[in-house]
């Protein structure tokens, strides 16, 4: 893929008259804890040894006023870190038609791990994740309820329906405090699961996609910029940038951008939630930017056939070596088992996964490879 620089982009904004947005104060700045990272050479099989304390490089931003109106570039083309497909391309994708598994593929459906439990009691310092399916994950963290990229319906457009149930009923959720969404693609902006949620819940989502939320009059919506981030009751959220794209119309491709989130409570410990994305630079760049990340929520399905699909969709190996680039203690697969949205056999990247953490010399007790529903504790 194509490096591109870091974003530069120059916005201007103005307060937004909402309960969300402080009247006299900008939001209570909590420095989160900065822990030792770990280091890994580039793309070796050797396992993470822990580094001195290292600062994050460059220093993080101050957290951003909530619910503030911004005004954004047009598009966000420049963006891309890989061309969009061209004609050639539409062509042999067309003319290959390699969309979904074989029958063979389909088979192991019954296999794919489905274990629905209660969420695990929290309390204000205990961070725990349950997997509904998908990107969608329940992260409690710093005394919040976060839902990531929440989809709960049955179906998405231009898919075929769930293969797994969602992981967690809706009515088992406690309070939702809020949301965090990686980009507008359907299968991570489901409009009819966001209709379920209060009008006042805050959201973080990308930069030029607020106005998608205030036509459905939510009130507390933050949108950033990568490498930005805002605060919710001592919990930093910061936006992360991610090799992808958006489009939801015709006529809207790459006009709001797409990225991952950091989220780090008030001791330090940190959960990042990649999103949608495929292998590239930006993951050592996150690392560095945000040192001591305890858990990396990683997409490992979708990925095939590989020519289409690599710039926008990580493989399950490399996953695993954004783990590494990370600096990430644990890592929890996602983007699979869920959707059918491409060629790979339905069961394929648990097993690659597996593999690949293993042939990295990584310690099993660290590859969260949960079952849909199931949850675990960072201890």
């Amino acid at each position: 893929m194509t490096q591109r620089p870091e974003s530069t982009t120059r916005t201007t904004t103005t307060t937004a008259p909402s309960a969300a947005t402080p009247k006299t104060h900008a939001p209570t700045i909590h420095p989160p804890t900065i822990r030792p990272p770990t280091t890994r050479a580039p793309h070796t099989d050797a396992p993470a040894v822990p580094s001195p304390l290292a600062p994050p490089y460059p220093p993080l931003a101050e957290p951003r006023p909530l619910a503030e109106r911004r005004v954004w570039p047009r598009t966000f083309h420049d963006r891309l870190t890989a061309p969009l497909p061209g004609l050639k391309a539409l062509a042999r994708f067309a003319r290959e038609g390699a969309v979904r598994p074989t029958p063979d593929g389909l088979a192991d459906i019954p296999r794919l791990p489905y274990a629905p439990a209660p969420l695990p009691r929290v309390d204000a310092r205990t961070v725990a994740v349950t997997w509904a399916g998908h990107a969608s994950w329940v992260v409690r963290i710093g005394g919040l309820t976060v839902l990531t990229d929440p989809v709960w319906s049955r179906r998405i457009l231009g898919t075929p329906a769930r293969i797994t149930p969602v992981g967690v009923a809706w009515e088992a959720l406690p309070r939702v405090d809020a949301v965090v969404i990686s980009h507008n693609h359907y299968d991570h902006l489901d409009a009819p699961t966001l209709r379920r949620l209060p009008r006042d819940t805050p959201l973080f989502v990308p930069a030029g996609l607020a106005r998608w939320f205030h036509r459905r009059r939510f009130t507390r919506v933050t949108e950033l910029d990568w490498w930005e981030a805002a605060e919710l009751d001592g919990v930093r959220f910061d936006f992360v940038p991610a090799h992808h794209w958006s489009k939801r119309t015709l006529a809207d491709t790459c006009r709001s951008l797409w990225g991952g989130w950091v989220l780090t409570d008030p001791d330090g410990q940190r959960v990042y939630f990649a999103g949608d994305t495929g292998y590239g630079h930006w993951f050592s760049r996150i690392g560095r930017r945000c040192p001591g990340i305890d858990l990396a929520l990683l997409p490992i399905g979708a990925y095939d056939p590989r020519w289409w699909l690599a710039d926008v969709h990580c493989d399950p190996e490399e996953a695993v070596r954004a783990a590494q680039d990370l600096g990430a203690r644990r890592m929890a697969p996602m983007h699979w088992g869920t959707f059918v949205l491409s060629a790979e056999p339905v069961l394929e990247p648990l097993t690659r996964v597996r593999a690949a953490w293993e042939k990295a010399g990584l310690p099993r007790e660290n590859l969260w490879d949960l079952p849909v529903g199931a949850s675990r504790v960072l201890q």
